[in-house]
Parts: C-alpha cells; sequence; structure tokens
C-alpha cells in the first residue's frame, strides 16, 4: 500500500513538472517569452526605437543582438533625442503608424509620473518583473527601472593637463571653452541631472536645485562652459574636452576610443548623484508585440548582461548577483564599489520637481541656449 502510495505522488509529480514545462515557452532559451508572442512580433516584423545611441550602456550590441534572434527590424530614431524629445515624438504621433511613431522609450525616472498622467504609456509586466525592485517600477507596469549609473566627468586628457576632480575646478581659468553638457538641460534629463549634481556640491540639496543653476551661470561668465550638446566625438575631437555624462557613457567612449585621445573617466568628490532610467510601451504603439518582445529581451539574463557589459547597472543587477550570473569579465571591468559610496538617489517627486525648476529657469539665469 506504501509502495503503491509512493509511485503515485512520484507519477503526480512528473505530470505536475510536464504541465508546468508545456506551459512555459523555452523559445531562444528565455523562460517566459511565449512562442505566441514572438510569432505576433515576428508578423508586425519591426519594431521603432528613440533615442538610443549605440553607445550608451551599450544598446548597440542590443539591438543587433535582438534583431539576429527574432528577424525583426529595428527602425531607430533620433538616437541623440533627450526623454522630452521622447515624449513629444509619442505626443506627436498618435495614431500615426508609420516610421515616425516610437514603439518604446527610455526616459529619465522623473518622466514616470507624466507618462500616466498623459496617457502615454500602456502597462506591461514582464517574465522577470518580481525581481525588479519594488522602489523602481510601477505597480501597474506601466513603466519600470532599466539601469542606473552615477554623474561622471569625462575628459580628453590629450587636451586637458590637469584633470578636474570635482565641480569647483570647472570654473578654474585654465578650463576656458572647454566644458559642456551631454544634452539639453531644458529637456535631457543627463543634462537636468548634472545641474541637479552640481548643486548638491554648492550648497544645495535634493529639494533645491537652485545653486546647480548658479554654478553653470558663473561657468557660462568666466567663458568656460561650450553651449553645444556634447558626445563622444566633440570629445575626442577637443571641442568639448570636459563633459559631464553617465559614467557608463564615459566608460563606453573610454573603451571605443582606445587611447586616441587618452580619455579619464572622474566621478566628482561631491555631488554624487544616481539616476535611473525607465522603460515603458507607447500606448499608440504600431508594433505592441514587437514592443513586448523588446522588454522581454532587455529584462532577461542575456538583456541586462549586454547593458552591464556597457557600464550601465541593470535593474536587475542584485538577482544576477545573486545567482552568481554575472561573468568575471564583465565584472571585472565595473569601477570600485567605492567610487559609489557617496551617491545619493533623489526620489521621483524630487527629480520632478527639479527637473521643472532647471527647465523652466535656465535661460533666465544661466543664459546659455545649449543646441
Amino acid at each position: 500500500m506504501r509502495t503503491k502510495g509512493l509511485l503515485f505522488r512520484v507519477i503526480s509529480l512528473m505530470m505536475l513538472v510536464t504541465l508546468l514545462l508545456s506551459c512555459t515557452s523555452t523559445k531562444g532559451g528565455e523562460v517566459g517569452v511565449d512562442d505566441d508572442l514572438v510569432a505576433a512580433a515576428k508578423k508586425e516584423g519591426m519594431l521603432t526605437t528613440i533615442a538610443l545611441p549605440h553607445d550608451w550602456c551599450n544598446y548597440g550590441e542590443a539591438i543587433e543582438t535582438f534583431k539576429t534572434k527574432y528577424g525583426i527590424e529595428v527602425n531607430e530614431l533620433n538616437p541623440d533625442a533627450g526623454s522630452a524629445d521622447e515624449i513629444e515624438a509619442i505626443k506627436a504621433n498618435q495614431g500615426n503608424t508609420g516610421p515616425q511613431a516610437p514603439d518604446v522609450i527610455d526616459v529619465g525616472f522623473g518622466f514616470g509620473p507624466q507618462l500616466i498622467e498623459e496617457g502615454l504609456v500602456t502597462p506591461y509586466k514582464v517574465a522577470t518583473w518580481d525581481t525588479i525592485p519594488a522602489d523602481a517600477k510601477h505597480p501597474d507596469g506601466y513603466w519600470f527601472g532599466d539601469y542606473y549609473g552615477v554623474l561622471a566627468f569625462e575628459v580628453n586628457k590629450d587636451v586637458v593637463q590637469n584633470v578636474p576632480q570635482d565641480w569647483a575646478d570647472l570654473l578654474k581659468p585654465e578650463y576656458k571653452g572647454q566644458v559642456a553638457l551631454s544634452g539639453d538641460p531644458r529637456a535631457s534629463a543627463q543634462a537636468q541631472m548634472s545641474v541637479y549634481a552640481a548643486a548638491l556640491a554648492n550648497g544645495g540639496t535634493l529639494d533645491n536645485v537652485e545653486p546647480g543653476l548658479e554654478f553653470f551661470k558663473k561657468l557660462n561668465e568666466v567663458g568656460n562652459f561650450v553651449p553645444v550638446i556634447a558626445k563622444q566625438a566633440t570629445v575626442a575631437k577637443g571641442e568639448t574636452p570636459v563633459i559631464m555624462r553617465w559614467d557608463y557613457n564615459a566608460l563606453a567612449d573610454k573603451e571605443a576610443l582606445a587611447g586616441n585621445p587618452e580619455i579619464e573617466v572622474v566621478i566628482p568628490q561631491t555631488g554624487v548623484i544616481a539616476g535611473v532610467y525607465i522603460q515603458a510601451i507607447s500606448a499608440y504603439a504600431p508594433h505592441p508585440n514587437a514592443a513586448k518582445l523588446w522588454m522581454e529581451f532587455l529584462y532577461s539574463d542575456e538583456g541586462q548582461l549586454i547593458w552591464l557589459k556597457g557600464g550601465c547597472h541593470p535593474i536587475r543587477y542584485n538577482d544576477l548577483a545573486s545567482r552568481n550570473a554575472i561573468p568575471e569579465d564583465i565584472a571585472a571591468k565595473l569601477p570600485p564599489a567605492e567610487a559609489y559610496a557617496k551617491a545619493v538617489f533623489p526620489s521621483i517627486e524630487q527629480i520632478n520637481n527639479s527637473k521643472v525648476v532647471i527647465a523652466e529657469k535656465w535661460m533666465d539665469v544661466v543664459g546659455a541656449d545649449v543646441k
């Protein structure tokens, strides 16, 4: 009788395992991505992205891997756009099923409330949803954190003899016509967070960004500020040899330029601010299934490690680390943990308040039209 009972339990367990496996697709080795979604995405045949430079967080590899893996064309809109530009692209293309309508966006954390208030995004929860920290995602799936980093100085050492180590250094005469932002602070989350960081280094707080505007006013008045949107090319050419940039972007530039010129990445001694970016699917996405599949890819271990290779800390970093899923060669390239000891993470409300102040007062206080 006991043997029969044991045999029954074994058979029942086997049936349960079989049932679970039959309910979970492992297409492409990714548990949770079902065949129906893959088929629907392939039928749409295209994914339209926006504001994804290939050297930003290793997006180049992510896009190419996705295209190869699923055979879906990726239509890339305006790689150098800022977060506000991405939102405007959704607004301007409501009902447009053509190539100018983005399916997905990657914007600064502070834009989360606006996405919901204006009905611009649709909820979706990826298969790895439970491993995304609760404070880095909307509970209903309207947006979810993707990666984070800290604001750093990216410096062309072939042009700059004395590499600045802190915000106050940037006001020195030796940096005349050399300092720039990586975006327009009226629209770019990266540029806004740079002003926010400068505020913290100059007597401001997470609730008072005004000192950051005053700092850039001084930087502009002494002739050190260059009002252009800086990028890898302008740094390499010496047009903007000192720029404020997310650490992962700066590290990606350093690797890409491979010593020509030599790049140094400095996490400042004060005003170290961390920023989270978020993903969302447009409520008007012409390719909604491709958008969902893209999210599943980005939030799989494979997608998260591609971001990590680009110097970003993916939002599922703790989960990856706890399972020893981070290859040693990738871990070895990350900056030392102590460099981030002073980093602060503003709340979404604080970021939202600061970006409004910066956008509204930039021209009045600083007077530099960045473009």
